[in-house]
């Protein structure tokens, strides 16, 4: 066991296994009922030892404004730019505003059960070291498996979609990349059945995921800085899309708000507005991104809960209007393609000013994105090999740059495969439904912590907890149906990997057992 310590540095010594050991019997006295592994696949991680993750490993430099800018950054993106255009040609219509407020809603009552459980638990690991804290270890396994799959595809998915606008932005100026070099191997034909497309791989994709890898390896302040310009550049952007657009905008194609449904389940229709929010859900998943980072904010008890909902106030208002202003000035058919942003100015001459500037504000805010979706998935590697249940050498951090480098390239290189071989569509349907469970578990962990440590000090609370939790999870939940199934088999499969490795690695080395 100490060499176990020495190699992960973890800060807890002989006290914390001491506490550890009989949180645990404790744990087994209240499960005696059950059999021993399930029993021990339910135990859970002491509340007192949960932010014993090793402060003196990472540098503590955020504050509340940083953590709304990250926030920002990996929340403003591939939603607002891509897929307010793709939903609405291909599920919502007019009414992906709609879409966008039901999503909203859901990520709303899911980010006050973050905020508080932020306050409360400042740990690394986000969904995952709340979930391990009140529900048990398997299924914070579960929902930290699941937390990987969103970060690292969201990582990739808009890295395609920063090819997508770097590829339309040459083309303007008369460059053109051979098709096979900027284009997914792999695709989805209209039955949603992956097919083979000839092309080699998505070279851009790539070498931007490389370049994002690079700075977060040097340090979090660095890239903290990086992220602060690139958010404030494509806010700005917004606003003037926005603003110009909004004289534009013909009110005919609004009509019919709602349009039929064609007679599939999700393409168009109130199933579609469902399907679209459910989809959408993926656009506002950013301030799960702001949590992961509160062993490197200086005062997380306040600014953890001001950065989560700081970023989903200012992300859904500016969703919202850019969602009304793409449908109001383009049809809905032209709208269906990887850069509706441009196409939408591109198709009105007095807009073609902008047109340059804003592709620029598009590919910075994109770079920021695909930034802060490679900062969070480390920092969950990092929680879960300091509980033991994945390899010790990926919480080791860097003794000059205190960055979990390991975490960092292995997440890099994994980003950087998916971007290179895979479509933009069917990476979108598996981050919903990844963050969507993972929120949901957030908001029952909130009753159960309420329930377990109804006595400790709370420095934000949930208002109206059972009703807000319970609502949550089920409007979570509920968002879930409306997927594919396609994309429900992708998570079985995911599941059961990850599953399997927690079997074979994960139960045996648990540091909650040991």
């Amino acid at each position: 066991m100490r060499d176990w310590h020495k190699a992960c540095a973890y800060p807890g010594g002989q006290e914390a296994e001491e506490r550890m050991s009989n949180a645990v019997n404790k744990d087994d006295s209240t499960t005696s009922g059950l059999p021993s592994v399930l029993r021990q696949m339910c135990a859970v991680r002491p509340v007192d030892l949960s932010n014993a993750g090793g402060k003196n490993r990472l540098k503590q430099v955020l504050g509340a404004g940083t953590l709304v800018a990250i926030g920002l950054g990996a929340t403003i993106g591939t939603g607002i730019f891509v897929l307010t255009g793709t939903v609405a040609a291909s599920n919502s219509g007019p009414a992906i505003t709609i879409s966008l407020l039901i999503a909203a809603f859901g990520a709303g009552l899911a980010a006050l059960c973050y905020s508080e459980f932020a306050a409360f638990l400042p740990v690394p690991g986000s969904a995952y070291s709340y979930t391990y804290a009140t529900l048990g270890e398997a299924l914070a396994w579960f929902i930290g498996w699941n937390l990987l799959l969103e970060y690292m595809i969201s990582a990739s998915a808009v890295a395609v979609s920063w090819s997508a606008y770097v590829v339309n932005l040459l083309e303007a100026a008369h460059i053109h990349l051979p098709e096979a070099l900027v284009n997914a191997p792999l695709g989805l034909d209209a039955h949603e059945h992956v097919i083979v497309t000839h092309a080699i791989m998505n070279v851009p994709a790539v070498l931007i995921v490389a370049a994002m890898t690079c700075v977060l390896y040097v340090g979090v302040r660095e890239s903290a800085r990086a992220n602060a310009i690139m958010v404030g550049l494509k806010v700005a952007v917004i606003a003037i899309v926005i603003v110009a657009g909004l004289q534009f905008i013909d009110t005919s194609n609004w009509k019919p708000y709602v349009p039929a449904n064609t007679g599939t389940f999700g393409h168009f229709g109130w199933s579609g507005v469902m399907k679209g929010a459910a989809i959408m859900f993926f656009a506002y998943v950013g301030f799960d991104t702001a949590s992961t980072t509160a062993l490197e904010t200086r005062n997380p008890q306040r600014d953890l809960p001001i950065g989560i909902l700081g970023t989903l106030i200012i992300a859904t208002v500016l969703y919202v209007a850019m969602a009304a202003v793409l449908t109001g000035i383009l049809p809905l058919a032209q709208l269906d393609t990887a850069a509706p942003v441009a196409v939408a100015l591109d198709s009105h001459p007095q807009l073609s000013w902008l047109s340059w500037p804003v592709k620029v504000g598009v590919i910075a805010g994109m770079t920021s994105v695909i930034l802060t979706s490679l900062l969070g998935q480390p920092r969950i590697l990092l929680s879960m090999a300091d509980d033991g249940l994945l390899p010790p050498f990926m919480s080791r951090c860097h003794p000059r740059y205190k960055t979990p480098h390991i975490s960092t390239v292995i997440t890099g290189v994994l980003a950087a495969i998916i971007a290179a071989i895979f479509p933009l569509d069917l990476l979108t349907d598996l981050i919903s439904i990844g963050i969507l469970l993972a929120f949901a578990v957030v908001c029952i962990g909130v009753l159960v912590l309420r329930r377990t440590r109804p006595n400790e000090h709370r420095p934000f609370r949930v208002p109206w907890a059972p009703f807000t939790c319970v609502l949550g999870a089920l409007v979570c939940l509920g968002m879930t149906f409306f997927l594919s199934n396609n994309t429900w088999l992708r998570l079985l499969i995911w599941t059961i990997i990850g599953m399997s490795i927690y079997a074979m690695y994960g139960f045996r080395h648990s540091r909650l057992r040991k």
